[in-house]
């Protein structure tokens, strides 16, 4: 995980209710988001890496087009910056505010891809207003009628998004693992 440098890695997700499930491209189309079977968590450490610290965050809306070819295809998530949550409510007081993520001025965190180049999606991921490139390493898509799921990983270096705030304390990377269900629409 530690050379995951803004990379997300994506897996197959399987479930048993998922008996029709292969491994090809999603039909071309567009596809939203099934936000409330999809999550954003995130691992990192606090006081000087001595204890972890794992949370959550809300996908809000999403789409995802499939074009044919497939490199012509686009993808936008919305998650809700405002839904950072740990087991502990002050200290995501603390990370929601000005200090941190600024969520009353930045509410939202985007990804737009760029390009789709068979298994890598480039594209852009905004934090705090400030934009940098990401790379989706696309491993495995797993089908089930008319959605598909897959599982995402990333290490995000919080500094490169302008959250600065002390250092040493808080974490600077942040591993996310996000599952993610799409549906035709």
């Amino acid at each position: 995980m530690c050379c995951l440098t803004h990379e997300l890695r994506l897996n197959v997700i399987m479930t048993t209710d998922q008996a029709d499930i292969t491994t090809t491209t999603p039909r071309p189309g567009r596809y939203e988001i099934d936000t409330a079977h999809s999550t954003v968590t995130f691992n990192t450490t606090h006081l000087f890496g001595l204890l972890p610290v794992r949370g959550t965050f809300t996908i809000s809306s999403g789409t995802v087009d499939i074009a044919e070819p497939v490199g012509e295809s686009d993808i936008r998530v919305e998650i809700d910056a405002t839904s950072f949550r740990t087991p502990v409510a002050m200290r995501d007081k603390v990370v929601r505010s000005p200090m941190y993520l600024d969520t009353d001025r930045h509410p939202t965190i985007t990804f737009t891809s760029q390009r789709w180049d068979g298994g890598t999606i480039t594209g852009a991921l905004t934090v705090r207003g400030v934009t940098k490139p990401v790379t989706l390493l696309m491993e495995s898509t797993a089908l089930d009628g008319d959605s598909f799921t897959v599982r995402a990983a990333a290490r995000v270096d919080r500094t490169e998004f302008g959250v600065t705030a002390t250092p040493g304390m808080a974490g600077r990377y942040l591993l996310f693992s996000s599952i993610v269900r799409c549906v035709r629409r």
